[in-house]
């Protein structure tokens, strides 16, 4: 999903810095946009849940592009494991990484934006920060967190000329839910229970962040947008009236 933003926001015009733990999949990427975007894209590797780090990542924005106008906390992990096998190291290592670097990145970029008279923040959470779901205890704790604290962001610096909003994801095809690669067409009868009867591609979660982030939003504060094929709202009764087939 991360890729998917940083092509769709350059081509947009935006000037990117794009920030992983992965460096040769980052410098790839940046490489890649490079040729088609001169000097529209850069990255640097990045610890969120460092907090010297984002400095760092603060410093190089704007020696490189001038100023930060737009963040994206998108950077996650993903652990299946019941409630009660999750041990407390397992459970703060995926809490440091989704909702501390989340913290984090609210703390270091908005003090810059609030002196340069503004900007945007999309939270990437999910739509398991909106429900409930077995084997997912850190994560879903993790991501009903950034749902939290976008609120409280949204508030506290709404007067401030940042806007703070929460994008929720469901089943969505990327590495972290497919490490295996495969192909889509055989991702979708696992997802007979939701609305739309398919995953969904990280390009349109990239779509509903550009929305957030762009002035189209304007007035759009705290809100939280689930890109998940209508997965949140419920699942079918299967064989009564309103479900697939029926």
């Amino acid at each position: 999903m991360g890729a998917a933003t940083v092509r769709l926001f350059v081509a947009e015009g935006c000037k990117v810095v794009i920030s992983d733990l992965l460096e040769a999949e980052g410098k790839a990427l940046a490489a890649e946009l490079g040729a088609a975007y001169p000097g529209q894209a850069a990255f640097i590797r990045h610890d969120i849940a460092d907090e010297a780090a984002w400095q760092a990542t603060l410093a190089f924005a704007i020696e490189h592009f001038g100023k930060v106008d737009v963040l994206v906390n998108n950077a996650g992990i993903l652990l299946f494991r019941s409630l009660l096998e999750t041990s407390k190291a397992d459970f703060e290592r995926v809490l440091a990484v989704n909702l501390t670097g989340t913290f984090l990145g609210l703390h270091t970029i908005a003090p810059h934006m609030i002196a340069n008279g503004g900007g945007n923040i999309v939270n990437i959470s999910s739509i398991d920060g909106m429900k409930g779901a077995n084997s997912l205890a850190a994560y879903a704790s993790s991501k009903w967190g950034i749902r939290g604290l976008t609120k409280v962001a949204a508030m506290e610096l709404g007067h401030r000329g940042l806007r703070v909003n929460s994008v929720h994801p469901g089943g969505i095809d990327t590495v972290m839910t497919n490490p295996h690669g495969v192909a889509r067409e055989q991702l979708d009868p696992h997802y007979t229970m939701v609305p739309m009867q398919r995953t969904g591609a990280p390009e349109e979660v990239a779509a509903a962040t550009l929305f957030l982030a762009s002035d189209e939003a304007s007035y759009i504060n705290g809100a939280e947008i689930a890109v998940d094929g209508g997965l949140v709202i419920g699942q079918y009764y299967q064989g009564f009236p309103g479900a697939p087939g029926v």
